[in-house]
């Protein structure tokens, strides 16, 4: 179904794909997996045709369609589910056409078209889509407009599923779903009629979803078949192997070269040296296996932990406005708790986060904690808590409470801590100092919350010691 020739392709001097080919068979999901920054999602542009390779390109039969989310949100006054079935292109045109027709054999064509593409069923299908992404049924007839980032991002995602392309490409479609929603989408995907090429850092969707993966490593593309455990078994078993042969070959070509320079020069083993020496030369080498290695993520703890119980809440409430959302509340939290919050959408696992680092007061009841308690808070929709345009300082300096770092926050200064990243990493927060969060990409903003929160900690830390 889709093939990828000799692609090559540089961004900014930096060559992401070298001679890479790969072959996706009709009607696979394939996971497509590899480093940060190797190169998945400009691979997933230039199949769609925002990017033009050096050299090489990709393939696809005549007339398939390829369909992926749309980057830009939709926000609109039009419903949930108008929006959805506008995904459907071929639909949309053959039920405008209609509508103009006049030639009664065309109106015929029109309408045995409609009937092939189970047409009239298109509003219940768009319906169970949504559904099954958490829209309730009077939230599916609202405007797109009344809706966060988040959610407006999953309406995009309902589109991209049911126009059903013969190749659907789908970069990091979890991140904004909650713990039902992924599940869903995980049979969703499995029962797809056709091709999936998936971008997904989730191993449980890989595992369950796909039925092939495609690795991205050093400019290379690497076809595996079965899911992600799999690949992982059938790449260490390689890496085995090569490391082997590897070997081997230098213990072969050690042994010749000690040959040549044993009887190079001596004339009646002359010419089995010259023989050997000539072998020497046409050894491929084997690659040496390089693991990349992934630095741990770890949060700093406070140099002083508060004595238990951290909060506790008795009978107590909360909500919006006179919505209460949550109530008869009575439970404590401890050090060293370790809790999943699991609920249903709208059940108020939001509400009680808010709750918790105090963006949210009671609206009746107790809620108690130690006055030195200090909370980090990362949002399921973190871009909604940022000001558009803001730097970055500016937001570290809110997070910790602090002067911003050119005031004299000396020793916390995120931006110090580039001169110890590699060069390309380093490059990107130093033009963040100069740049707002509107400049940045998605994952480069979750980013930049997540470390504005490990700060946060950190400065308490640094506070309680002083």
């Amino acid at each position: 179904m889709l093939h990828i020739n000799g692609l090559t392709y540089r961004i900014g001097g930096r060559l992401l794909f070298e001679n890479a080919n790969a072959a996706l068979p009709s009607g696979h999901k394939v996971g497509l997996v590899g480093r940060n920054g190797a190169g998945k999602s400009t691979l997933l542009r230039l199949i769609l045709g925002e990017l033009s390779a050096e050299a090489g390109g990709t393939s696809l039969p005549r007339n398939a369609r390829v369909g992926t989310v749309a980057q830009e949100a939709p926000g609109g006054p039009e419903s949930l589910l108008d929006t959805v079935l506008s995904g459907d292109t071929e639909r949309a045109a053959l039920i405008d056409e209609a509508e103009h027709a006049t030639d009664p054999h065309r109106i015929a064509d029109i309408q045995t078209r409609l009937a092939d593409i189970d047409a009239h069923a298109a509003p219940s299908r768009a319906a169970a889509i949504l559904a099954g992404l958490g829209f309730s049924n009077e939230q599916q007839l609202g405007p797109c407009s009344a809706l966060s980032g988040g959610w407006r991002m999953r309406v995009a995602l309902a589109t991209a599923l049911f126009g059903q392309p013969d190749v659907l490409l789908l970069d990091e479609p979890t991140n904004y779903l909650d713990l039902e929603g992924t599940i869903w989408l995980k049979s969703y995907i499995r029962d797809y009629p056709h091709t999936i090429l998936i971008v997904s850092h989730d191993r449980d969707l890989l595992n369950e979803a796909v039925d092939s993966i495609l690795h991205l490593d050093q400019k290379k593309l690497i076809f595996y078949t079965g899911n992600y455990d799999n690949f992982e078994r059938q790449r260490r078993e390689k890496q085995a192997l090569s490391q082997k042969l590897r070997k081997k070959q230098e213990d072969q070509r050690a042994h010749m070269q000690a040959y040549v320079d044993r009887f190079r020069y001596k004339a009646s083993k002359a010419r089995q040296a010259q023989s050997r020496l000539k072998a020497l030369s046409k050894l491929q080498p084997i690659a040496e296996v390089v693991d990349a290695h992934v630095a741990p993520f770890r949060f700093p703890s406070p140099s002083r932990p508060l004595a238990p119980p951290l909060v506790q809440f008795e009978n107590a409430a909360a909500g919006y406005g006179e919505k209460r959302v949550l109530k008869d509340i009575s439970l404590r939290l401890d050090p060293d708790d370790r809790i999943a919050l699991l609920g249903a959408n709208g059940n108020g696992k939001s509400t009680f986060a808010k709750l918790l680092c105090g963006k949210l007061v009671p609206l009746s009841g107790k809620m108690q904690h130690s006055p030195k308690m200090s909370v980090g808070y990362f949002a399921q929709h973190q871009l909604d808590e940022l000001a558009e345009g803001a730097r970055p300082t500016t937001m570290f300096a809110i997070s910790c409470r602090m002067r911003p770092w050119h005031s004299g926050a000396r020793g916390l200064d995120p931006w110090a801590s580039a001169r110890r990243l590699p060069t390309r990493r380093a490059a990107r927060f130093r033009a963040a100092k100069r740049r707002g969060f509107s400049s940045f990409s998605r994952p480069s903003t979750r980013r930049i919350c997540l470390f504005s929160m490990s700060r946060q900690i950190i400065s308490m830390s640094i506070a309680a010691k002083r």
